[in-house]
């Protein structure tokens, strides 16, 4: 049989496809922009078939009713990061919330957690009935190449992204055709305060730097002020919309990679549709599993890697919070750990903490004597190497603890260094 007759053979609708999984099944979704919305549809008009299904789903993009409160009795969700549509489930209970590094979770599929059913999201067959897992590779690969039955939606609008990111179809026991809209992310609004975060971080940054950029204002921000910069290249856990404009002028262009050169190496995707009509198809964009993408080995390889996260809280001591408030879990650890401690052993890297001085609209100082009582410590103060206000930039790595608190408080916001200097005459000037 060819593959386009397997492909025929194979096609059914969501309810049927739907119908293979059981109770107490235990359930992969791809990731991010991924997210198998049509079948995770259908999922939630069959729940009255289940009281307790397994859904492991780091960030579920789009439709994600499945985590409502009225939905509790039958799903039960287990997740390593929380976005906006988990945060209400993981804080009242009805979810699970797994602390772990973003490049174990796929030895964690199929050993700790599980895999009856993978449900994932991808383009339709190449020429070789090869289809390409689109926007994420992370751990949905090792998900279908682990899970007991595959459930596929095939997706006109999946772009076909990277030569080694596909599955062929033969993997899949059934296929549910759809030309169901990718979710997007709005591109962000940079303010002046990002700006300045942005023109801070891009002067720790030189020709044929390689680069871990993530999403949002403040990896935007930086974008702007590389403009000027030659030959930088891209190893990064995901990439978005505004690495585009940097690689269509030639800024970003991978030539002096000593790790895939010329490539734009991610593990996955997710921005506007011009970011995936960009990366469809496209020779120079690699998309690898997290396991390797995430290996700080393997990003130490790229000589001269500079790596920029983002952080909820910095204390005086250098301690990174990026995950919580207080006990709440606000996201994850995602990738941040794995950047910071690969820059560190890169060729002449550097890592980078990049966040505003203060929370709640200058309410509230980001650098603070201590973290919140319960609050995760995400990178130690062992890894941290830069961090970056709007204010400046502090170099830790290799400092005292007296000398990091009063670079930290250098660069704090002017409303709140009176307080932070009282607390450094009580710590070191005893």
């Amino acid at each position: 049989m060819n593959w386009k007759e397997q492909y025929k053979d194979r096609i059914t609708t969501a309810a049927d496809a739907v119908g293979v999984i059981k109770d107490s099944d235990y359930i992969v979704c791809s990731h991010a922009a991924a997210n198998p919305q049509v079948i995770m549809r259908e999922l939630v008009a069959q729940k009255e078939r289940f009281s307790n299904l397994y859904i492991y789903h780091m960030l579920p993009l789009g439709y994600g009713e499945y985590l409502l409160p009225e939905n509790a009795k039958h799903f039960h969700h287990i997740t390593n990061f929380v976005g906006g549509s988990s945060r209400e489930s993981v804080s009242q209970g009805r979810a699970d919330f797994i602390p772990c590094f973003f490049k174990d979770t796929p030895n964690l599929i199929g050993s700790i957690f599980p895999v009856d059913v993978a449900i994932v999201n991808v383009s339709p067959p190449d020429s070789e009935g090869y289809c390409s897992l689109g926007l994420s590779c992370d751990y949905t690969k090792a998900a279908v190449e682990k899970a007991h039955k595959v459930i596929a939606q095939v997706n006109e609008y999946m772009p076909y992204v990277g030569s080694t990111n596909k599955v062929h179809l033969s993997r899949f026991d059934s296929i549910v055709p759809c030309t169901d809209p990718i979710p997007e992310i709005p591109l962000p609004s940079i303010t002046d305060v990002e700006r300045e975060i942005g023109r801070n971080c891009a002067s720790l940054i030189n020709d044929g730097d390689t680069l871990q950029l993530g999403i949002g204002a403040i990896p935007d921000a930086v974008l702007l002020f590389l403009k000027e910069k030659k030959d930088l290249g891209i190893h990064t856990e995901m990439f978005s919309d505004g690495a585009i404009e940097l690689v269509k002028s030639g800024v970003i262009n991978g030539r002096l990679k000593t790790l895939h050169p010329g490539k734009l190496v991610a593990t996955f995707l997710m921005g506007t549709r011009a970011l995936y009509d960009f990366v469809d198809k496209n020779p120079a964009v690699e998309l690898l599993p997290v396991d390797y993408v995430n290996d700080p080995a393997v990003i130490g390889l790229n000589n001269n890697m500079v790596s920029i996260n983002s952080c909820i809280e910095v204390d005086l001591m250098g301690q990174v919070n990026a995950e919580s408030i207080g006990i709440k879990q606000f996201s994850g650890t995602g990738g941040q750990v794995d950047y910071v401690r690969g820059a560190s052993v890169s060729k002449g890297g550097r890592s980078i903490i990049a966040v505003p001085s203060t929370a709640s609209k200058g309410k509230v100082s980001r650098i603070v004597p201590f973290l919140s009582p319960g609050a995760a410590v995400t990178t130690s103060r062992n890894d941290v190497d830069y961090v970056v206000t709007e204010h400046g930039v502090a170099k830790l790595k290799g400092r005292t603890l007296s000398e990091r608190a009063k670079a930290l408080i250098s660069i704090a916001h002017p409303d709140f260094r009176e307080e932070l200097k009282e607390e450094y005459k009580k710590r070191f000037n005893k």
